[in-house]
């Protein structure tokens, strides 16, 4: 049997094998009738939560559904070769993370994973602010309905699922929700002036974005309960690094850049395999870890 790679998918049904994918459930679209089809068809799924765990990642990598032009208030999209780029761009908030910018950031994450193009994403702020945290403002106008309404995790939950690494350029403030953000990039780089924390306390709530279970991974449990619990105790960039939270320090006028020529390195590589690494190294860190290393 000759490879069956690559595959040209029609734009609905390469989101529809998208959609069930995400959803835990990969099957393949009808009218698929070839030798691809008979190949993906003989592969069965190592448990019931984990349909084609490894080829279904392959599969993804198979098709490239074309999406129309998204126009962003929030952020600055751009590109620099493989390297997808996004810029929270709210300079007067300090870069607040308010409904609309989350969900252009998770519009613009998704965009960038279906571009067989880019290789990897970097995410940036500006020299003052990554993200200074929550849009407090817009917290208090809503009303408790509205927010579960909303569903505000999802965002968090989604951006998770990104097939691609995502590398977070961190200088100023990485408050709250922008602690968290940061958090769920694959590697996060500080500049020198980067501070980290975790106030939400202070407001009388939790880190609500997954906040506390990725702080507790990334500098164990002593620590994270320290910054969590007295809202005031924040990292520095150095004591960032020291802890384990950022992969390194770099000049302010330098983390960009740093991040962006890690990102090209990485978009050189098998990008199947990368999609795979990082499944597994994420999974690792779950209780079901021993099903990861089972299953890669």
């Amino acid at each position: 049997m000759s490879n069956p790679l690559p595959l040209r998918l029609p734009p609905d049904v390469a989101v529809s094998v998208q959609s069930q994918f995400y959803s835990g459930m990969l099957l393949l679209p009808p009218d698929i009738t070839d030798e691809t089809s008979i190949f993906y068809k003989q592969i069965k799924p190592f448990d019931k939560k984990n349909y084609f765990r490894r080829f279904s990642l392959l599969f993804l990598f198979a098709f490239e559904p074309k999406m129309s032009p998204t126009k962003y208030e929030m952020i600055i999209v751009s590109t620099d070769g493989p390297v997808g780029i996004i810029r929270l761009n709210r300079p007067d908030a300090l870069n607040a993370l308010c409904r609309q910018l989350t969900t252009e950031v998770l519009q613009a994450l998704k965009a960038f994973d279906t571009d067989r193009q880019i290789g990897a994403i970097v995410i940036t702020g500006s020299d003052r602010a990554f993200a200074a945290g929550a849009d407090i403002k817009e917290m208090y106008q809503k009303k408790l309905s509205d927010i579960l309404n909303e569903d505000v995790l999802n965002w968090a939950s989604e951006i998770s699922s990104i097939r691609k690494p995502i590398i977070a350029a961190v200088n100023g403030y990485a408050f709250g929700g922008g602690c968290e953000l940061a958090m769920m990039c694959d590697i996060i780089y500080a500049g020198e002036k980067a501070v980290f924390g975790q106030p939400e306390i202070n407001l009388g709530v939790i880190p609500g974005a997954g906040g506390t279970q990725r702080l507790v991974k990334a500098v164990g449990k002593s620590k994270a309960m320290e910054i969590c619990l007295t809202g005031n105790v924040n990292l520095r960039a150095q004591e960032a690094y020291a802890a384990g939270l950022v992969s390194g320090v770099y000049p302010v006028d330098k983390v960009f850049s740093h991040a962006v020529s890690v990102a090209k390195k990485i978009s050189q590589q098998s990008q199947p395999a990368i999609a795979m690494i990082k499944s597994a190294i994420n999974e690792c860190k779950s209780p079901l870890h021993i099903l990861t290393i089972e299953h890669y």
